[in-house]
């Protein structure tokens, strides 16, 4: 077990590991519109309890045959989904990745399954579970309705539901060149994540009884 003390994040989260996930796409719609990134931050939980950012995983992904990429999405993001240095692989392999990554993490932290963190998190919610049904994927480590929303979180926190904004309230440093890639904005939302459910156990919020 990678965690110390007596202070798990199975405990925290009855028996649910965070996970923080980030989808760049070729629009709004998760049943048609394709997925040109996908990336997932790790948490672990320290020896004082407290929650940090331990890793980021992070693909590009093939549109899948048939899906819609809407201009204006690319503009934003501005990605290529074909150039060819993406080094793009296709849905099926890039969350066969994930998930096993994901599954072995909840394993080592003893929890029951992996819960969603996202910035407005039924976006990503949606695609990931459009995903998995194209890909037939048996083994989804989510649970498959209920998330964790930081647009929400920091919303109640900081008073700011725009990520960069609610970073910033949050002395979190936000580059917004760096922005919508799927990697920089999943740890930036993780690390958003953490503060919030940090500052709220140093406030005297709910404290798991590791008696």
């Amino acid at each position: 077990m990678s965690e110390t003390g007596n202070h798990r994040i199975c405990d925290r989260f009855r028996g649910f590991l965070p996970v923080v996930i980030d989808v760049e796409t070729g629009g709004f719609i998760a049943a048609t519109d394709a997925i040109l990134e996908v990336a997932a931050s790790i948490v672990r939980m320290d020896e004082d309890g407290a929650l940090r950012v331990h890793r980021t995983l992070d693909f590009h992904v093939k549109p899948f045959e048939g899906a819609n990429i809407e201009q204006s999405a690319l503009d934003f993001t501005g990605i290529d989904p074909y150039h060819p240095f993406r080094e793009a692989i296709g849905e099926e392999e890039a969350f066969g990745e994930l998930f096993r990554a994901i599954r072995k993490e909840i394993r080592e932290q003893n929890c029951s399954r992996a819960i969603l963190v996202g910035h407005n998190a039924h976006f990503d919610a949606g695609f990931i579970n459009a995903a998995v049904e194209r890909c037939a994927i048996k083994r989804n480590p989510f649970h498959p309705f209920s998330f964790f929303d930081t647009a929400t979180l920091s919303g109640l926190a900081f008073g700011q539901t725009v990520l960069a904004k609610a970073c910033n309230e949050a002395g979190i440093a936000f580059d917004n060149s760096e922005a919508h890639s799927a990697a920089y904005d999943a740890e930036r939302t993780a690390e958003l994540f953490c503060e919030i459910v940090n500052r709220w156990k140093e406030s005297g919020g709910w404290i798991p009884d590791f008696s």
